[in-house]
C-alpha cells in the first residue's frame, strides 16, 4: 500500500527510521508536514506555477491537483509543456512563479532526492534504468533506500513475474515493456505516495502498453497515487479517473476522461477555445 508523506519524514521510507521533523531543504526548513492533513487536500498541487528555460517561459501559470489515491493523466501534443511540468513537480526544476505543494505544504526549492525520500518518485521519459548492470543489480541499488533486497526482489518478482526469469540479465538487452516493468519495481520498492510517469508508452508496442497500464491500475488500487504524462491519450484514459489537457504552457481543461474526449480530439488537431 502506498505511503503517507506526512507519515514518512526523514528516515528511508517504510522502515520506521523517520525522527518527526520532516524532510527538510538545504536551509534546514522543512518541506514535509508532520501532522496528517485534511482528506480534501490534494496530495499533489500545482498553484499558478511559471518555469523557464533560460529567458524563455514554458509554463504560463499552470494550476493541477492530483487527489490522494487517484491516477490523473496530464494529456497534450508535443511542446505543450508536459515534461517540464514534471520536472517542476520532481524537484528537478525550480518554478520562476507559483507554488508546488506536497499533502498541503509549500515544497518549492526542495531537491529531488529530498521530494524522493518523502515518497515523490519519479519515471523517467525513456525508462528509469542502469542499462548495462543486470536486473538484481538494478534492484540492488534500490537497497540504499534502506529497504532489504530480499523484500525489494520477493515484491519485484511478485509484481512483475516476467523479470523472474531475466534476472541475472544485463537490464539493456531486454525488450522496452521489460525495461519498464523494472522501472517500476525500482520505483514501488520505496513505498512510494505519488508515482510521476513521463511518456510510459514512448516506442512500445500497443499490446505491450496496454499490459504496462494494467498494471498501473493495479498499483493505484494499492492507494498510491499517479500523475502520468502522456502524448497518446487513449492507452491512458481507461485507468484515469481525472484529465488535464495542456496546451502552449497552461492547463486549459480538467476533467472526467470520457467527458474530455472531444476536447483531447481538438487539441491533437490544434483546434482552439477548448
Amino acid at each position: 500500500m502506498g505511503g503517507s508523506i506526512a507519515s514518512y519524514p526523514t528516515g528511508p521510507r517504510g522502515n520506521g527510521s523517520g525522527n518527526g521533523s520532516g524532510a527538510l531543504q538545504s536551509d534546514g526548513r522543512q518541506v514535509i508536514p508532520d501532522q496528517p492533513q485534511p482528506p480534501s487536500t490534494p496530495l499533489l498541487e500545482l498553484r499558478g506555477v511559471r518555469a523557464s528555460y533560460g529567458r524563455i517561459e514554458v509554463l504560463h501559470g499552470v494550476d493541477l491537483a492530483v487527489p490522494a489515491g487517484s491516477v490523473v493523466a496530464l494529456l497534450g501534443p508535443n511542446g505543450a509543456g508536459k515534461t517540464t511540468t514534471l520536472s517542476v513537480c520532481s524537484g528537478m526544476m525550480p518554478p520562476t512563479a507559483g507554488g508546488v505543494y506536497i499533502a498541503g505544504r509549500r515544497v518549492n526549492g526542495a531537491k529531488p532526492d529530498q521530494l524522493a525520500r518523502a515518497g515523490v518518485c519519479t519515471i523517467p521519459e525513456g525508462r528509469g534504468i542502469f542499462p548495462n548492470l543486470t536486473v538484481r543489480e538494478n534492484l540492488q541499488m534500490m537497497t540504499y533506500a534502506g529497504v532489504s533486497l530480499s523484500h525489494i526482489e520477493e515484491a519485484a518478482f511478485t509484481r512483475f513475474p516476467r523479470l523472474t526469469d531475466r534476472r541475472t540479465q544485463v537490464a539493456g538487452t531486454m525488450s522496452g515493456g521489460e525495461q519498464q516493468m523494472l522501472a517500476m519495481a525500482r520505483v514501488l520498492a520505496t513505498d512510494p505516495a505519488l508515482m510521476l510517469l513521463d511518456e510510459l508508452s514512448m516506442g512500445l508496442a500497443p499490446l505491450v502498453v496496454e499490459e504496462l497500464y494494467g498494471i498501473v491500475a493495479q498499483i493505484a488500487s494499492s492507494g498510491i497515487s499517479i500523475l502520468v504524462v502522456e502524448q497518446f491519450a487513449r492507452t491512458v484514459l481507461g485507468v484515469a479517473d481525472v484529465a488535464a489537457i495542456m496546451l502552449h504552457g497552461r492547463v486549459v481543461k480538467v476533467g472526467h476522461p470520457k467527458a474530455l474526449e472531444k476536447d483531447l480530439s481538438a487539441a491533437y488537431l490544434g483546434a482552439d477555445g477548448i
